[in-house]
């Protein structure tokens, strides 16, 4: 009787190949929507921090951990609101400062939801609104903080997704130059719509700060932005000038 040669799994052959590989995409996707699911939360909880924390830089409140940002934000944020086409409050009933306006983005925005949030700062009422733009490499945003008058600058912030560092990065890393929109106005008499700007040759310190130096587009983008961002906001802003 002829030897029977027993027959093994053909490695080679394309069959197995295709099995093989549908097998290892299916194990590799598992193991990353796990990883997904398992880190989303607190995925989560860090854009929520950051979030609150560069709203307490345009509050010019800076330098707190954590914890303590997480804290002074339930302190000085006394509402996330969300205004309508009309520019008045839309009803809420949630009860903390994050579940509104806070949970709006850029998409929100472009479809015309606009976020308001009101603070209190020593005593003292500060408004707080989202701007967004585009810079030279990609997309900026901020958040400018105003008095009470819906006039003054209180305060700003701005970050980006990829300027240059030293240059367009300069609108997230410099403390300094943020710090030149405190005290500059959003109207100028004789002007319609938002006059607050930056430019590379400053006519009126009132309302406008100096560009960065080496990055006029970029520069440029914080100027569209505030006039374009700040300006959906000028029915309320003119409704509450005091």
């Amino acid at each position: 009787m002829a030897n029977e040669t027993k027959k093994g799994l053909n490695t080679n052959s394309n069959t197995y190949t295709i099995i093989y590989s549908a097998i290892m995409v299916i194990i590799v996707a598992f193991l990353l929507a796990f990883v997904y699911q398992t880190l989303k939360d607190r995925q989560d909880a860090n854009v929520a921090l950051d979030k609150k924390k560069q709203i307490l830089y345009a509050l010019n409140i800076r330098g707190l951990n954590d914890d303590e940002a997480t804290q002074k934000y339930k302190e000085v944020v006394l509402s996330d609101d969300i205004l309508d086409d009309k520019m008045e409050i839309v009803p809420s009933e949630a009860k903390d400062n994050e579940s509104n306006g806070f949970k709006l983005g850029s998409a929100e925005y472009k479809e015309g939801k606009l976020a308001l949030y009101t603070c209190k700062v020593d005593g003292q009422t500060k408004y707080v609104v989202p701007v967004y733009g585009m810079g030279l490499w990609g997309p900026i945003s901020g958040y400018v903080a105003l008095d009470e008058d819906c006039q003054t600058v209180f305060g700003a912030y701005f970050n980006h997704e990829g300027e240059t560092a030293g240059l367009g990065a300069e609108i997230k890393d410099s403390q300094a130059w943020q710090e030149k929109f405190i005290g500059k106005h959003l109207f100028a008499e004789g002007e319609e719509g938002i006059a607050l700007s930056v430019e590379k040759n400053v006519t009126n310190a009132d309302t406008q700060v100096d560009a960065v130096t080496g990055a006029t587009l970029t520069s440029n983008g914080v100027r569209d932005m505030l006039k374009e961002g700040l300006g959906k906001y000028s029915v309320f802003f003119n409704a509450h000038k005091k």
